[in-house]
């Protein structure tokens, strides 16, 4: 029977943010969405106050105020790395891995020749916390999905202790079922949610025992697909590489609105110059880029906005000089005066493999030299993103389009000036003179 675990880290951002300040254990922590607008992460303890995913920061700043609630900026740079640890120890851990997002890992552990799975889980779980510091709930199914709903009541089961296998006691597969509402089955969605609560199926064992003709006619192919899961036949095996990108974005909203055309313009070469980045980290190249610009729609009193443009390329590159110079024609199309914006981007298209594609016979050539792309992302690697950059961004102190992050962490992972310093106890040190 195959058998795959999935990994869930708790409450990740959360616990990122107290890796490397235990200070903050056990007290109320809730991180926020890019320029410090709503809550998008919230450690067990501000859950328990009522703290809502989503919340705007200036609805709840009163139950942070009188409950000492800590307040965290989105430290990307520090969930991605720890990220990447948590997952290359599951890697080595288990035969075959899938990453499947940034805090969630599937395993396949049907070949893992282990007398006790459940045993084996729990001490993986001390190995990760040990060695990441990332507290994790591990659920263990038959199928993918079952899976999912077994890591669920893992991780709010006390009496678990954060792993709770569905193969080898399979009588607990209908009691799982039961607890669990149907809009919280893998894949079933807001819309599939309200059809079926209105057909009477609220629980995941209702939704198994539909009938097949029925779940095909409503919700297609994958719907039926969904429940043959829940019914414990495997439809989904692992995604251990996954499928090449289409498209990339390099995308953001301003901490302030800006009106200046050089700030702008600034932010849209600085994506163009990102995306460029991560298109060449897949060994890809781009047929298009789009370059887009809007004002802030929840701003009812001002002057609205909102355009792009797209720009073919002769030859597909992953040039940056190119991609920045595209960028910058792009954005001269679409530019207005008058107007306050509050978000740019940069999304790059078609993407496929550099031998994937031919010019044709009177094709203009671009100057594309993987030896100097190569040595501008070493070094940005090196010293940190901006240190080489293109001539055609101006590069102002302080960028009025900076993301806004009062709240920010250090990146103690990933910047030398952030390192944690450790520092001996005087006393101790008095002793050993």
């Amino acid at each position: 029977m195959p058998t795959f675990g999935l990994v869930d880290c708790n409450n990740f951002y959360a616990s990122c943010e107290r890796v490397f300040q235990p200070g903050l254990a056990q007290r109320p922590l809730v991180v926020l969405s890019n320029n410090d607008g709503c809550v998008i992460a919230r450690s067990q303890e501000a859950k328990a106050l009522g703290i809502p995913m989503g919340a705007p920061l200036f609805k709840i700043r009163g139950i942070i105020r009188d409950h000492d609630v800590v307040v965290r900026s989105s430290n990307y740079a520090l969930y991605g790395d720890l990220s990447e640890r948590v997952m290359s120890l599951l890697a080595q851990e288990a035969p075959r891995a899938e990453v499947y997002s940034i805090d969630e890992c599937f395993l396949d552990l049907h070949r893992l020749a282990v007398p006790d799975l459940s045993a084996w889980c729990a001490d993986l779980r001390r190995k990760v916390r040990l060695w990441t510091g990332i507290p994790v709930s591990i659920g263990i199914g038959p199928t993918k999905t079952l899976a999912k709903i077994a890591n669920k009541l893992a991780k709010a089961s006390t009496r678990a202790g954060g792993v709770l296998d569905l193969v080898h006691h399979p009588d607990w597969i209908e009691p799982a079922l039961r607890k669990t509402p149907v809009g919280d089955v893998w894949g079933i969605g807001r819309r599939w949610s309200s059809m079926l609560a209105d057909r009477g199926i609220e629980t995941a064992f209702d939704l198994s025992r539909a009938q097949d003709g029925w779940v095909r006619q409503r919700m297609g192919i994958v719907g039926l697909r969904t429940v043959h899961e829940l019914r414990g036949i495997s439809c989904h095996d692992l995604e251990t590489e996954p499928a090449p990108k289409q498209t990339t974005c390099c995308s953001r909203s301003f901490g302030k609105a800006v009106s200046q055309r050089e700030e702008v313009y600034s932010a849209v070469l600085s994506f163009a110059e990102r995306a460029a980045e991560k298109v060449r980290a897949g060994n890809q190249v781009a047929g298009a880029l789009q370059v887009f610009v809007s004002t802030d729609r929840f701003d009812t009193k001002a002057p609205q906005y909102s355009s792009a443009a797209t720009i073919r390329f002769l030859v597909p590159t992953a040039d940056a000089r190119d991609i920045v110079k595209a960028a910058g024609q792009a954005f001269d199309k679409i530019w207005r005066t008058g107007f306050a914006y509050r978000k740019a981007g940069v999304l790059l298209l078609d993407l496929a493999e550099p031998g994937d594609r031919r010019a044709g016979l009177f094709d203009q050539r671009m100057c594309y030299s993987d030896d100097l792309m190569q040595a501008v992302d070493a070094i940005n690697q090196r010293h940190g993103r901006g240190a080489i950059a293109f001539g055609l961004a101006p590069k102002s102190r302080g960028p009025l389009w900076a993301m806004k992050q009062d709240m920010l962490s250090p990146r103690y992972t990933t910047r030398w000036s952030d390192l944690a310093v450790a520092r001996a106890n005087e006393a101790a040190n008095g002793a050993l003179d």
